[in-house]
């Protein structure tokens, strides 16, 4: 799931994981809208930005994290102070990628969000 404001962040988000294989997306454009669409749809990793009306991301990784504490959440924020940044990795976030982006380094922050997800089935 790709959680958003922005319609442009969005589409890039999923051009690039369309890109990487045959998968499923879904698209929120607040927190709200996210939390809503998380507890009917479940899915496995998210995209998350920090700056949003209605709920922000920094409180919505913490609720679906709650919900699922397996979810595998990459923020992707213009926000990069460490106090920020640290907070969401308490609440439940896995990694941080700072926009601006390429599609490279979103490939690679993605490949090791499911890197994580094969060790821990390893295990």
């Amino acid at each position: 799931m790709i959680v958003d404001d922005s319609l442009a962040i969005r589409r890039k988000i999923e051009r690039c994981v369309k890109a990487s294989g045959d998968v499923s997306i879904l698209t929120a454009v607040n927190g709200r809208d996210a939390i809503d669409l998380f507890k009917t749809e479940m899915p496995d990793m998210v995209t998350m930005d920090l700056t949003m009306p209605e709920l922000g991301g920094v409180e919505c990784i913490k609720v679906l994290a709650d919900l699922n504490p397996s979810v595998h959440i990459l923020v992707i924020s213009a926000l990069s102070d460490k106090a920020t940044a640290l907070t969401a990795i308490k609440n439940g976030a896995e990694g941080f990628l700072k926009k601006p982006f390429t599609d490279a380094a979103l490939n690679i922050a993605l490949t090791e969000l499911l890197d994580t997800e094969l060790t821990r089935h390893d295990d």
